[in-house]
């Protein structure tokens, strides 16, 4: 287990995640920050625990539908999604390896 540091809705929250799971875990919460952002730029719902569990809903709704239409599109875009993020991750190591 290794302890992330992360951010949601500019709070600190320190968790443990195994570590195969670390870049997943990081995407959703980047998932959430961003869909929490969005809802406050709405302006329609006040309040942070009203918006986090606007956030939260909007995001299991979406998963619900996808699991019951069988459709497999969200889950192939987020493992396109992590695939490019490997990629522009390992090109940013190599050239930071040529720096030393």
């Amino acid at each position: 287990m290794k302890n992330l540091d992360i951010t949601i809705m500019g709070r600190d929250f320190r968790i443990a995640c195994p570590e195969q799971e670390e870049a997943s875990l990081m995407m959703a919460v980047d998932l959430l920050d961003g869909r929490i952002e969005s809802i406050k730029r709405d302006g329609k719902v006040v309040g942070a625990d009203r918006i986090a569990i606007m956030a939260a809903l909007n995001i299991a709704h979406e998963m619900l539908s996808m699991k019951m239409s069988g459709t497999d599109v969200g889950m192939t875009e987020f493992r396109q999604r992590l695939l490019h993020m490997q990629e522009v991750i390992d090109q940013a190591m190599l050239e930071q390896n040529r720096l030393f």
